[in-house]
């Protein structure tokens, strides 16, 4: 297949700078949280402010109330989708780091959220695998996916599981700084990577599309 005529156009600095300023409503919680993660030593886990607005919006017009989330870092992506649901919404909250989620949790007491979060801290894939054997196979409604590259086609194949027909999946970091399209990138993160965005194009179980939104995300919506 030959490059299309008509594409997205390239996110310059001028272009991003008016998409910020012509439809980012940051609530001033968020604004907080990611400014205190300016000097973070991982601050570039964090999604960006209008991908943030963009899983609210997702959340708000599908009307999530069970979600999870693979991956929390300081807890941006977790309180943005909570903000958005309803009183009784949940989220099980899944990651290693206990000084990092330390501060999530800090910022979900502030904006009177955290009885929407779970946090589960310890080995994600042990922790799916626990929600699949206690028996809440197809029972959300979302699975957002950013943590480790290694094991992102094994939590997307969790994921595929727990969520409900109608459900959908989002996953961090598909275009993973561009080094997917370069094939003289074969690190492990960037394979696996590949190898995930090979399997979603594959997979018949879902509907799905890569959207150019930060790192790249890719949104599966389980068929049945």
């Amino acid at each position: 297949m030959g490059l299309m005529t008509n594409k997205t156009v390239a996110i310059t600095d001028l272009i991003y700078n008016y998409m910020v300023e012509n439809s980012l409503r940051e609530p001033e919680i968020l604004e907080r949280l990611r400014e205190a993660n300016v000097d973070q030593p991982r601050a570039d886990f964090q999604i960006p402010p209008e991908q943030g607005q963009f899983m609210q919006l997702l959340t708000k017009a599908m009307g999530f109330r069970r979600a999870i989330e693979v991956g929390v870092f300081t807890g941006y992506s977790s309180l943005s989708v909570a903000l958005a649901m309803p009183h009784d919404g949940r989220i099980v909250a899944c990651d290693l780091n206990e000084e990092y989620t330390r501060i999530a949790r800090g910022f979900w007491e502030r904006a009177g959220v955290a009885h929407k979060i779970e946090l589960r801290l310890g080995p994600a894939l042990q922790t799916l695998d626990g929600m699949v054997d206690s028996g809440e196979s197809g029972t959300y409604d979302f699975v957002f996916i950013d943590a480790d590259k290694a094991n992102y086609i094994h939590y997307y194949e969790r994921a595929v599981v727990l969520v409900r027909a109608g459900g959908l999946i989002a996953v961090d970091n598909t275009l993973w700084y561009g080094h997917v399209a370069d094939v003289a990138r074969q690190d492990g993160d960037t394979n696996a990577i590949r190898a995930l965005n090979r399997r979603i194009l594959e997979d018949d179980r879902v509907h799905s599309s890569m959207l150019p939104i930060a790192d790249g995300l890719t949104l599966a919506l389980k068929l049945a």
